[in-house]
């Protein structure tokens, strides 16, 4: 009956933890894990989204990283070719990226009274074939045994380098984009794309754009400073854009 843990992204949190946990033979601590989810992302979004060929979805990512191991989840743009941007409704997406096997990608059902009934009664038979067979635990729980367990850092948001998506709400007169652009460039984040429509809100225009790829850590130094300009109204939206993905939950 409470959407919330659906989409605030705290269930895709869980479910990428237990996989992280299982591909790489870690234990993950969940506190450390950045969660955003999708109760902020406005139709307007959606549409730009549209425009420069993407789709957003609510991603869980897991991706090793050397010694550590990106685990995040929020909102993610998409290109509307991918997979994983034909998963709609009650249906959920894993997909991965493995050394021998490649791209792999399981898809069915994620909600409702007979998928998760499904999901259950096939663990309880599990448990019982074990049981009656004196087999006990078949794998541990970490799918490896304890002696193999590393510890593995999740890496900062901060260090994250991806591309982004900016939707500003800006006064409607020349100079505005010059402005926003130079606090951009002073902060290393290079601009891909831009498009500005028509006055949507009295007084402001919506101006939109596409990144190369970018640090976290600047990007919200920039942002930051951004919205202290006068020229704009509301705090900038800001989503992350995958191109290509590694281990996905959606």
């Amino acid at each position: 009956a409470d959407p919330s843990l659906d989409v605030e992204g705290l269930d895709a949190a869980h479910k990428i933890a237990i996989l992280s946990s299982l591909a790489y033979c870690c234990e993950i601590d969940f506190n450390q894990i950045h969660i955003e989810g999708i109760s902020q992302i406005d139709p307007s979004d959606i549409q730009f989204a549209k425009d420069f060929g993407y789709q957003i979805r609510l991603l869980a990512i897991s991706r090793s990283d050397g010694e550590r191991i990106e685990v995040r989840v929020h909102p993610t743009m998409i290109p509307q070719q991918h997979m994983l941007a034909k998963v709609e409704g009650a249906y959920n997406a894993i997909h991965i990226s493995g050394d021998a096997v490649g791209e792999v990608m399981l898809y069915g059902l994620g909600a409702g009274m007979m998928p998760t009934g499904s999901a259950v009664a096939g663990d309880l038979v599990d448990l019982g074939r074990d049981l009656l067979s004196a087999a006990g635990v078949r794998i541990s729980p970490l799918a490896c045994d304890g002696k193999a367990v590393v510890q593995r850092q999740i890496k900062p948001m901060d260090e994250l380098v991806i591309n982004y998506y900016f939707r500003f709400s800006a006064v409607d007169r020349p100079g505005v984009l010059s402005k926003i652009s130079g606090i951009l460039g002073s902060h290393d984040i290079s601009i891909a794309s831009v498009i500005q429509k028509g006055r949507q809100v009295k007084g402001a225009v919506p101006v939109v754009m596409m990144t190369h790829e970018a640090k976290e850590h600047d990007v919200r130094l920039a942002l930051a400073e951004i919205d202290e300009l006068q020229v704009v109204t509301s705090p900038t939206k800001l989503i992350r854009v995958e191109n290509e993905t590694s281990v996905e939950d959606s």
